[in-house]
């Protein structure tokens, strides 16, 4: 809404200038006269006052407003001054209202510009104070919740371990398998502010930028803490450094250096915690992964086969199966696929049965949503 406002009111502005640029510079000064009916009423002393603009002379006489050409001689306004006719120089009045049209726009363009500059400062890290995620609404997964439940009571009774504290936790594993649950999870049981941004924030096509947003970011997490930082795609920004590349090389060199600095920088009462997801744990830099940074790794992989029916069965909720299809079978038909793989099928298939007006869905519905996803959930032919 407040971005169709501030169109509207660019419109307007620019629509206002158009009609003035292109309405006759006479309707402002009054009705044009020949340059020789003006001498004639200097002759018989009717002009009581002359106003010369760059184009055209201003003339008042008997209570009346005209124009005429600027005769545009060194001489004219001393004749007309020995006359005993007010004379002033003035500007266009299509030239102050254009000049005033832009510099309203002017202003508002810079309003907007601070506008949105404070706006991306304050909103671009959102602090959330409850996630809303439990371990409990996770599926399966149940070695590695034990390992996060362990972390949450290590931070919530610190009196009760000499254990260090964790600086940072990396997930890693295929994607749609649930690594930003498990962060938002966390922070939900530890009772912790839940600050989540992605690799490709810090990104952008001024140098320095991105060094910058990682400063901010620990900044406000630290002003929010106890918190947790949560670095989606975060291969993104951590791929190994390589020193003799080029500019985007070295940008993620700052990037990596600067973050380095902001862990190291912790205090030791585990106010803020870095959780970090990516796709691919080879790729990144070892100063970033090595103990006293990112101590942990956890491995969120596609379900196994009890996962894999507790999410059939959630996602199958409401939704009516046929006769020849059980939990069983359909988590053997979706072996190597992950949760959002199995979430994109089953939706499919319930698209695919109401357009077939089937009573459920069946193996062929199930055939074809596969079929129909397969370029997008990379599903091999077995």
């Amino acid at each position: 809404m407040r971005r169709k406002s501030t169109i509207f009111f660019i419109i307007i502005a620019l629509s206002l200038a158009f009609v003035l640029l292109i309405l006759p510079e006479d309707l402002f000064l009054g009705e044009k006269i020949p340059y020789s009916q003006f001498v004639s009423m200097v002759e018989e002393g009717k002009v009581e006052s002359v106003t010369i603009y760059e184009e055209r002379v201003k003339v008042r006489s008997e209570g009346k407003t005209y124009s005429t050409s600027n005769p545009d001689y060194p001489t004219f306004k001393e004749e007309m001054l020995l006359s005993g006719i007010n004379v002033e120089m003035g500007t266009s009045s299509l030239s102050s209202a254009l000049d005033t049209v832009f510099n309203i726009l002017f202003l508002a363009i810079v309003a907007f510009a601070i506008y949105k500059a404070l706006d991306w400062y304050f909103h671009t890290f959102r602090c959330v104070r409850h996630t809303g995620v439990h371990f409990s609404d996770i599926a399966g997964m149940e070695e590695v919740k034990r390992d996060m439940a362990l972390i949450v009571d290590s931070m919530k009774h610190k009196d009760r371990t000499a254990i260090r504290n964790v600086k940072g936790i990396i997930l890693e594993g295929p994607p749609g398998n649930g690594k930003t649950l498990f962060a938002k999870a966390l922070a939900e049981e530890a009772g912790l502010n839940f600050i989540a941004t992605r690799g490709a924030d810090f990104q952008g096509a001024l140098m320095g930028m991105g060094a910058m947003k990682v400063k901010m970011l620990f900044k406000k997490a630290r002003r929010k803490k106890p918190s947790i930082v949560f670095i989606d795609e975060f291969d993104s920004i951590g791929e190994k450094r390589n020193y003799a590349g080029s500019g985007i090389d070295k940008e993620n060199n700052r990037i990596i250096t600067t973050l380095l600095n902001e862990m190291d920088g912790f205090s030791d009462k585990g106010e803020v915690l870095v959780v970090a997801a990516t796709n691919s744990f080879q790729s990144l830099d070892a100063a970033l992964i090595r103990p006293g940074r990112f101590d942990l790794k956890y491995t969120v992989s596609n379900p196994d086969h009890n996962t894999r029916m507790e999410l059939i069965a959630i996602y199958t909720k409401g939704r009516k199966l046929s006769d020849t299809l059980n939990p069983q079978l359909l988590s053997s038909l979706f072996e190597g696929l992950s949760a959002a793989a199995i979430e994109t099928v089953l939706n499919e298939s319930e698209a695919i049965r109401v357009q077939e007006g089937k009573d459920s869905i069946d193996g062929e519905c199930i055939a074809k949503a596969a079929l129909k996803c397969r370029e997008k959930l990379n599903v091999r032919r077995k």
